[in-house]
């Protein structure tokens, strides 16, 4: 083990996130998301969910201030309604990591998608909740 280093962290995770460079985009998916015909680059993180992976990886991440979004969610489809607890735990795991981080950006679903295709890498989660697949956009410390 390393220490300060979340034991959530797989050695793959861990050397992506290094291996990111200032803008690349990196999605934490939901145990729904279509990740494998989505994007070359997949890593499994089965069991764990985002918001708790989240609060692994934003210690060590800087997100883009560059941008107006470098926090981006799913919209959901119409019809569907979203859960705001969703919104809520990633917005309170930003604000302590990251605060002065703008709102969180809502895309719509196959806008999402196509923006996963050009990410760094998913991240497939074992998070069941449907809408919360997040992109976070990587900055510089």
């Amino acid at each position: 083990m390393l220490r300060g280093i979340s034991p959530l962290f797989s050695p793959e995770l861990l050397a992506t996130l290094y291996e990111m460079g200032h803008g690349d985009e990196i999605v934490l998916a939901d145990a729904h998301f279509p990740g494998h015909s989505t994007n070359d680059l997949v890593i499994r993180a089965d069991g764990l969910e985002i918001e708790d992976l989240l609060g692994a990886i934003l210690p060590l991440f800087a997100l883009d201030n560059y941008v107006e979004d470098p926090v981006a969610m799913m919209a959901c489809v119409p019809g569907d309604e979203p859960d705001p607890d969703v919104e809520r735990g990633y917005r309170a795991v930003i604000d302590a990591h990251a605060p002065g981080t703008p709102p969180i950006h809502f895309i719509e679903r196959f806008a999402f998608y196509e923006r996963a295709a050009a990410a760094y890498a998913v991240v497939m989660t074992g998070d069941t909740r449907k809408y919360a697949n997040v992109i976070l956009k990587k900055g510089v410390s």
